[in-house]
């Protein structure tokens, strides 16, 4: 409105060209706002990074640290604990206390314990600042979007600034497992020390740029829906795992079981009755926003646990160097590197819906063709592994974003925030779980004694595992399409 009542006298020659040239022009950053998103995504690619490289050098860490499976699967559980427990958390916590000071006080912390997981001598204290770090990165990576989101005005800067973000997530986990292999030959404690120079310069600059900020909301923090649910889900992940190592004899998994449980359904009852509740219970009764949360535990869960797998069995079964591990995996980070900026615009063309039932299957393909492949005493890795790699690399790539769009669509304003944290969490304590059902399976078989066949016959039950659940998360995907289809076979008959 405005710029046709100041230039009425030219209307039709020159009005309609500045805004189609402005289209095409990409918006003008500053020094500042550049190393403000910097930053922010710094912390995001840190995130991505710690996943990838530690689950590369899992076999290291427990050849010389004398940990079991059991033992190493909590190197990853603890953090994405730690991380989907307080997300939801760490995000309400930067709109109450301030973004800025938040942020640089979880990398501050994130760093620590990079370090300290870097010079301890004992798994548990491993396992202990793994679980440090999860909880700092669940304040880190909702106040760095939310940084972003509030320093770039929303349209063009804000979009072309996520995508930025986004494409340095996925980065951070293709440098992760290229790096990691370099890093675990000279000793796996070198991947926790990489981080440390990172965040600290990340901290350094986003004291300096980062502006000050003030709280932006009012109420109160649901610190205790944030503790039954975090300490819920760590019993239900102890109680799993280490039932094959106690025996069914032992009441000690039983008990954490049902206190567990009792912490779970406290955490409903608590959402239900606090004034400012963690999550709006409400929000699950949309349907795409409830299929999102559990497409997403099929993603991240089967792709978290089969890289577990992979780093365990094709180091400590076939003997497969670090570097060689790494360097098998890299091309699925690098499709996830390649892919993430065009998803949006897929997204916009064919829908959500489509591109997640598109990645699931591939994802599920990708399972299946290793199930058959992977039993080869000595697989060649251009016929045997490439292809369901390159499956799992796309059909991540696909489906993460896809399903991030779909957990989020249609929700107000107001609740755009809770939407896309409840997506994570499922992300991260679904992983959890998904890992803690492959461990037992993979330790329950640990009875057998040498041989590649017989490895291979104890890996088998959990890719199996993995195999189902993102077939079920697929068929969850194509739920709506069967409905729709049965209704208009109903509508026909009566017609």
């Amino acid at each position: 409105m405005t710029d046709i009542e100041t230039t009425p006298i030219r209307p039709t020659t020159t009005a309609p060209n500045p805004p189609r040239q402005a289209d095409k022009t990409p918006p003008k950053w500053s020094a500042r706002l550049w190393s403000i998103l910097l930053v922010a995504c710094f912390a995001l690619f840190l995130d991505g990074l710690d996943v990838s490289m530690v689950g590369v050098a899992l076999p290291s860490i427990g050849a010389d640290l004398g940990l079991s499976t059991t033992a190493l699967q909590w190197i990853i559980s603890g953090y994405v604990l730690g991380f989907g427990g307080l997300l939801l958390l760490g995000g309400r916590a930067g709109d109450l206390l301030g973004r800025r000071q938040v942020f640089l006080v979880a990398l501050a912390v994130f760093a620590a314990a990079s370090l300290m997981g870097a010079i301890v001598d004992s798994g548990t204290l491993l396992i202990v600042s793994r679980v440090i770090k999860g909880v700092a990165a669940a304040f880190t990576a909702p106040t760095a979007m939310s940084i972003i989101t509030t320093t770039f005005k929303q349209g063009k800067d804000r979009n072309r600034a996520l995508a930025i973000f986004s494409v340095f997530g996925a980065s951070g986990y293709s440098c992760g497992l290229i790096f990691s292999g370099f890093l675990t030959e000279l000793g796996w404690r070198w991947t926790f020390i990489a981080p440390v120079p990172l965040a600290l310069g990340a901290l350094l600059v986003g004291y300096f740029v980062i502006p000050r900020s003030k709280p932006t909301a009012t109420g109160g923090v649901d610190l205790l829906g944030a503790l039954t649910l975090s300490s819920g889900m760590l019993l239900a992940v102890y109680s799993l795992v280490a039932l094959p190592e106690v025996g069914a004899d032992n009441l000690l998994p039983l008990i954490t079981l049902i206190a567990a449980a009792a912490l779970l359904a406290a955490f409903f009852v608590v959402e239900n009755r606090v004034r400012y509740p963690l999550v709006r219970l409400g929000i699950l009764r949309n349907g795409p926003v409830a299929r999102a949360n559990l497409c997403i535990i099929g993603l991240f869960g089967t792709f978290l646990s089969f890289q577990f797998l992979m780093s365990i069995y094709l180091q400590s079964v076939l003997g497969w160097s670090p570097l060689q591990m790494a360097l098998a995996l890299a091309p699925a980070g690098i499709l996830v590197v390649i892919i993430s900026p065009i998803t949006g615009r897929l997204i916009t063309r064919y829908g959500s819906p489509r591109l997640i039932m598109v990645a699931l299957a591939s994802l599920s393909a990708g399972y299946v063709l290793f199930l058959f492949n992977g039993s080869s005493p000595e697989p060649n890795y251009l016929t045997d592994v490439l292809p369901s790699i390159l499956l799992l690399g796309g059909g991540f790539a696909f489906g993460f974003s896809s399903i991030m769009a779909q957990g989020t669509d249609g929700i107000e304003d107001s609740e755009q925030g809770l939407a896309s944290g409840l997506v994570q969490t499922s992300g991260q304590i679904g992983g959890a779980v998904v890992l803690a059902g492959v461990t037992i399976l993979v330790t329950s078989g640990s009875h057998a004694t040498t041989g590649i066949d017989v490895g291979w016959s104890q890996f088998q039950p959990g890719l199996i595992l993995i195999t189902a659940v993102a077939l079920a998360a697929l068929a969850v995907a194509t739920a709506p399409l069967w409905q729709r289809n049965g209704k208009a076979g109903q509508h026909r008959l009566r017609s």
